[in-house]
């Protein structure tokens, strides 16, 4: 725990997804919330996607941190604070389209997930 999970739209290809992932997991490092081996993220592209009601080809990136569920609003906001200011630093150019990122934080019921180590 946590889960980690980037949504980049295609318009931004080819994204070099492994610098991202790992200034965003160096961010929940960072916090002092996680030990680094519990976090799990993955980079997933949207090839089909749409911003507002017409093809203006703006680009976004979504980041979901997934969590199990007891920490502060605080902490969350902390969290999402420290995960947008990491995507910030190392947003790609987007050719002089408009782009958003979008840091959302999300409780994940702790009586129902199971987990097994190997």
């Amino acid at each position: 725990m946590p889960h980690l999970t980037m949504q980049y739209t295609a318009n931004l290809a080819p994204l070099a997804t492994r610098p991202l992932l790992l200034a965003l997991n160096r961010s929940l490092i960072a916090s002092g919330q996680f030990e680094p081996l519990d976090i799990k993220s993955r980079a997933i592209v949207l090839d089909d996607f749409l911003q507002g009601d017409a093809d203006s080809g703006h680009a976004f990136i979504h980041v979901q941190l997934a969590l199990l569920d007891g920490r502060s609003d605080e902490i969350k906001q902390t969290l999402a604070a420290g995960l947008l200011a990491a995507l910030q630093a190392q947003a790609p150019a987007t050719h002089g389209n408009a782009m958003q990122l979008c840091v959302e934080v999300c409780d994940i019921h702790r009586a129902s997930y199971a987990k097994a180590h190997y």
